[in-house]
């Protein structure tokens, strides 16, 4: 049986589309795996997505800026 190619779940610019899957980054594998990176530090997280965002914001003016926010931020709020 022939291997699968491991690919990232990282995000494409200026697109901001997962080069594994091609969908909306960050895409469910890439959340899993960020979750699994930053589980002792959720704060240094959101202040790494917000950077993120920061540059996606620059790159898709087309897109609503509370859509972005929802889209990169709203996931990493630690759940009670």
């Amino acid at each position: 049986m022939p291997r699968r190619r491991y690919r990232n779940h990282l995000p494409t610019r200026p697109t901001w589309r997962c080069a594994a899957c091609g969908i909306a980054w960050p895409c469910s594998a890439a959340k899993l795996r960020l979750l699994g990176e930053y589980r002792r530090d959720r704060l240094a997280l959101t202040i790494y997505l917000a950077t993120l965002q920061a540059e996606a914001s620059a790159q898709l003016a087309e897109v609503d800026p509370a859509r972005l926010t929802e889209r990169f931020l709203s996931w990493t709020r630690a759940r009670g």
